[in-house]
């Protein structure tokens, strides 16, 4: 591994392993989206990132040089702005490297609004009253429910992102030609396109919010099931 390299390492939730990314520094530390607390980037130690797990290298097939690569990731320490869906640790250690601002693994899940039937706080309320061997099966179903990603969204959201950009450029060019008419309809077509997709990120923020939750209550239980094991 090199200076400026991206990284990852395998990390698992409740079941489910996902790649962790980051950027290495070349001295022994590394930056990335470090979730502890609330989720920061963060300059660690590679040991710190790696977790006792073995740290693999990123090929890019284009990327910036090292120097680049490094003051891009030093940019944005400190940033406070975690999201699942469009500023995870992927989003970030590829934009660093690449300047490319997106998450493949992301489409290695599937998830489908209707099966998320948790109702707001319940898997708190469980984590705090119910024994923790009786809901480490709730949060597994929870955490595959959501499972890190959608395939059913985010399509959407791109293609809502899309088609406001190609009703932008219809406008422009029937102004140019002097079809005001056609210039408002087709602005018309844009708000309807950027309202859909401001109602898609929405969701996606709110399932985002939801997994960051179900983990925090997936530690109180672990938490509460190590003390049970050590006091018996």
């Amino acid at each position: 591994m090199n200076r400026g390299d991206q990284i990852y390492v395998m990390r698992d939730v409740m079941g489910m392993p996902y790649q962790h990314h980051g950027i290495d520094m070349g001295d022994g530390t590394v930056i990335h989206y470090r979730k502890v607390g609330t989720a920061t980037v963060a300059c660690t130690s590679r040991s710190a990132f790696a977790r006792g797990n073995p740290v693999y290298t990123l090929p890019q097939p284009v990327s910036f040089i090292p120097d680049v690569v490094i003051s891009r990731a030093q940019s944005r320490l400190g940033e406070q702005r975690y999201n699942l869906f469009f500023n995870n640790c992927e989003h970030f250690a590829n934009w660093c490297k690449t300047g490319e601002n997106i998450s493949p693994q992301l489409n290695e899940f599937g998830l489908r609004l209707d099966q998320l039937k948790l109702p707001n706080g319940f898997t708190r309320e469980a984590a705090q009253q119910e024994t923790p061997q009786a809901i480490l099966a709730l949060f597994e179903k929870a955490l595959g429910n959501i499972a890190i990603a959608t395939n059913t969204l985010l399509p959407d959201y791109k293609q809502a992102q899309a088609d406001g950009n190609k009703w932008k450029q219809v406008a422009e060019v029937a102004l140019n030609r002097g079809r005001e008419d056609l210039a408002r309809a087709a602005l018309h077509k844009r708000r309807d396109a950027q309202q859909k997709a401001a109602a898609i990120q929405i969701q996606l923020q709110d399932l985002s919010d939801l997994q960051i939750s179900i983990q925090t209550d997936q530690t109180l239980a672990l938490k509460r099931l190590s003390e049970d094991s050590t006091f018996y």
